[in-house]
């Protein structure tokens, strides 16, 4: 197993540190979540130290550590395999969690040590938008629990009640408070962010790759959405450009 590629290029501006975040986030996310069983079984025991890392293209890496010293970047806990059979799996995937919590807000002010007081400031209130992993993770549990039954067969496609009180399916309507039954999406992840479905927030679904995104991830606000007939997502409209 090889060690961690290095950093080809480091954010410098609030939004460029604010996208290297969320996607970060959003790759220790899937690790945690979704791809909890192949991030369980990568971390032998019996392998050397080994860390997990969120990468800037938004997916996710079980390596090991950086070998220069000091590293080019902050590095992730050393060593998560070793504890792997010695704790119950979920309190042991809890640490890890809360370890890659305390990661990505040491590699955000790493990048944001240059800044201003005033941006460091804007950056870390929207970090701090944003769940940590470890919330994520706890209320990803709390939904299958109170699930208890597999959802990923069941239809993405949001449902929105009219003022007549009937149903409506659409996948250009976006997703509101009271309105969506939480277990359609209990599996969802936001598209730009990786943060898990939250009936609390506003969603919006892309009616072209049906990929589901927060509102404020792709600056839609309800009201916006009731104007749009067919949304497409910002990768999407460049494709499509």
């Amino acid at each position: 197993m090889e060690a961690a590629a290095p950093v080809s290029s480091a954010p410098r501006s609030v939004g460029e540190i604010y996208r290297d975040y969320t996607a970060r986030r959003g790759g220790l996310v899937r690790a945690l979540t979704s791809d909890v069983d192949e991030f369980y079984g990568l971390c032998d025991p019996e392998k050397e130290n080994l860390c997990l890392y969120g990468l800037p293209n938004g997916g996710w890496e079980v390596a090991l550590p950086a070998e220069e010293v000091p590293p080019e970047m902050p590095e992730p806990a050393l060593g998560i395999n070793f504890a792997r059979d010695g704790m119950k799996r979920r309190d042991w995937l809890s640490l890890v969690a809360v370890h890659s919590d305390a990661w990505l807000i040491s590699v955000a002010y790493f990048y944001a040590a240059r800044l201003n007081g005033n941006d460091r400031k804007r950056l870390f209130n929207m970090i701090s938008d944003h769940p940590s992993v470890y919330e994520t993770m706890v209320d990803r549990k709390q939904r299958e629990n109170k699930s208890g039954a597999d959802n990923s067969g069941k239809s993405r496609h949001s449902t929105k009640r009219s003022n007549d009180g009937k149903i409506k399916n659409s996948r250009s309507t976006a997703v509101e408070d009271g309105y969506e039954d939480d277990e359609e999406h209990s599996e969802t992840l936001c598209g730009t962010c990786g943060g898990l479905y939250n009936s609390n927030e506003f969603w919006i679904g892309c009616d072209i790759c049906e990929r589901w995104f927060h509102g404020k991830c792709v600056r839609i606000t309800p009201a916006k959405a009731d104007q749009i007939k067919q949304y497409k997502c910002p990768d999407c409209s460049k494709k499509s450009r």
